[in-house]
């Protein structure tokens, strides 16, 4: 239903949206170097999660909602920077604990790890208004049933995203691998993470439609 040219122009730019510095894949890199190389892969997939939300809100028209009304957009932009702000604050509480990755890579831990990606996400109106803007410029109307059409293209954004994300988590982990094994630089990175946190906190709150 999306023509060929579309869609290999759709992944061109996908992929270097995915690898432009950004919120997202920077928590990720903090992720891989500050935990693991399993621990940003998770994290990536439950940021990658929340796109569903988003792919679907665009799909069906929802995220005019988050462009026409400001106090809905104000509501979940606010809500979404003090959720980072709090996860900022866990970050930096617990800064002076060792390096274990055998905690870092437990099935609870990694729960909470999806978990706390998939909120991010979702909490992020921006990401709403950028998939409504972005998705439709790839769609070809005359091929009929849109909302199909840029539910396929957001399935295709996600595999780029899994592919990026993950590739720059585990990259990462390996150039931070050796220093992870001196107590302070985990003590240090784990302030990084605080503060990358806390700056992306403040861009969303600060941020405007």
């Amino acid at each position: 239903m999306i023509e060929l040219s579309s869609l290999y122009m759709f992944i061109a730019a996908s992929f270097l949206l995915c690898l432009a510095p950004g919120p997202d894949n920077i928590y990720v890199l903090t992720q891989g170097m500050t935990k693991s190389k399993k621990a940003a892969i998770i994290t990536t997939l439950g940021l990658t999660t929340g796109l569903i939300i988003h792919t679907s809100a665009a799909a069906f028209g929802i995220s005019v909602i988050f462009q026409t009304s400001e106090v809905a957009f104000n509501i979940v932009k606010y809500v979404g920077a003090g959720y980072l702000l709090y996860i900022a604050y866990q970050a930096f509480k617990y800064r002076n604990e060792p390096l274990d990755l055998s905690v870092q890579n437990s099935s609870s831990e990694l729960k909470k790890l999806y978990i706390k990606g998939f909120i991010m996400n979702i909490l992020n109106p921006k990401v709403s208004i950028f998939f409504l803007a972005f998705l439709p410029q790839f769609v070809t109307p005359a091929n009929g049933n849109i909302p199909l059409q840029m539910i396929t293209l957001g399935f295709v954004f996600m595999l780029m995203t899994i592919v990026v994300f993950s590739s720059i988590g585990v990259a990462g982990n390996m150039l931070s691998s050796k220093l992870l094994e001196k107590p302070s630089i985990v003590k240090y990175m784990n302030i990084l993470t605080s503060f990358v946190l806390v700056s992306l906190g403040l861009k969303l709150a600060l941020s405007s439609r």
